[in-house]
């Protein structure tokens, strides 16, 4: 949930997008179709994008999970770099966000790698393991309710494989999570997260300031 970086100036944020960013057209499009809905600051920044391509392109990954869709732009990416016998699966509630992401899968030629599941990411994430499909997974992005990041942490790191990585977005939730006096349920849960991601010896991890805190971790061999 980034409409850009709160942690920049404007001109170097701009900066780092014009001279860090590729973009294809189809992630383009989606874009400045998003940007016009009063929610648009769902959507991660173009920079956020950039890094999520490089990690799943360093990963090779071919299996992805994408927890919380929105608009599909993050799907979208995945399925833009992963072959074409790989799958993306996806997780969000709302039909109408979701609807405007068919569409563009569909516009881009990857509607068939996609997966969309509609209903609670953590039903659907518990149905995948139960299903046996643990370490089945290269990697993992978690862009949803913040409330929910503790268990969607866990449930994605059983379905990653060794060397699989989990990117989790809004981990700096502007700026909140150091501010000890802020004690909302959203802060408290990201910030809660994120000592356990550090404190957690089965992953490497890094909290990158880029977009609103995007945090990697790479489950360990």
């Amino acid at each position: 949930m980034t409409a850009g970086s709160p942690f920049l100036p404007e001109a170097l944020r701009d900066y780092v997008v014009a001279m860090g960013c590729r973009e294809p057209p189809a992630l383009a499009a989606l874009r400045a179709e998003t940007d016009a809905l009063p929610q648009a600051h769902y959507q991660i920044p173009p920079e956020e994008a950039q890094l999520l391509t490089f990690v799943l392109e360093l990963a090779g990954a071919r299996h992805v999970l994408d927890i919380g869709t929105f608009t599909g732009y993050s799907a979208l990416l995945a399925a833009l770099v992963v072959p074409a016998d790989g799958s993306v699966t996806t997780f969000d509630v709302s039909d109408a966000f979701t609807a405007i992401a068919r569409r563009h899968w569909r516009a881009a030629g990857v509607a068939d790698r996609i997966a969309l599941h509609l209903g609670p990411a953590t039903d659907g994430l518990r149905r995948l393991l139960q299903e046996g499909r643990a370490g089945a997974y290269d990697a993992a992005f978690v862009d949803a309710d913040k409330e929910s990041y503790p268990d969607y942490y866990a449930l994605a790191l059983d379905l990653l494989r060794p060397g699989g990585v989990v990117a989790i977005d809004n981990t700096l939730w502007r700026g909140r999570v150091a501010d000890p006096a802020d004690a909302r349920p959203r802060t408290a849960a990201v910030h809660a997260l994120n000592v356990r991601i550090r404190d957690d010896a089965r992953v490497t991890p890094v909290l990158v300031p880029v977009g609103d805190g995007l945090t990697l971790a790479r489950k360990r061999p």
